[in-house]
């Protein structure tokens, strides 16, 4: 195997077990934690929320959520350039599908949900509106970081067995 391969096959193993654990993340935010969540007076909830969105902005996190992307563009590169590998395809759908569901979705859709519920105090008179309205819309959008994130482990799967 040459440096190119070796590289190739890691980054796309790594892009794939890090999506998979991501999806997991997601996938248990979206099944248990909101809904534990929810069912909390309103200011616990908040107040809950809050400091997951705290914590969870740390390096193991943030190693496992870009560390992937890194990864799959990594994977995307080397199978672009050495264009005979019959996986490329897959490598460049898990890559696209874990980019644009997984980060851009945080990014654009999660992280400003989670900066507003930052800044309101969890005793606001409104809080309770603003609560149930970041509960379903958070969970939606959380719902497509799930499903995108599962799809590219499978790509990067299939590329794998390939």
């Amino acid at each position: 195997m040459s440096p190119v391969d070796i590289l190739h096959f890691v980054a796309t193993l790594l892009a794939a077990l890090g999506s998979g654990l991501i999806a997991g993340v997601f996938f248990i935010f979206s099944t248990s934690v909101m809904k534990a969540l929810a069912r909390l007076p309103v200011p616990a909830g908040i107040a809950a929320m809050q400091s997951i969105n705290v914590v969870i902005l740390n390096p193991w996190f943030f190693t496992a959520f870009f560390g992937t992307a890194v990864a799959g563009i990594l994977a995307v590169i080397t199978a672009v350039l050495h264009w005979r590998y019959p996986e490329a395809a897959y490598v460049i759908a898990g890559a696209a599908l874990y980019l644009a569901g997984s980060i851009v979705v945080t990014i654009v859709c999660n992280v400003p949900k989670n900066n507003a519920l930052a800044s309101l105090a969890p005793d606001d008179p409104d809080a309770a509106n603003f609560w149930a309205d970041y509960v379903a819309s958070w969970t939606a959008w959380n719902h497509v970081r799930t499903v995108a994130s599962l799809l590219a482990t499978a790509s990067f799967t299939v590329a794998l067995s390939s």
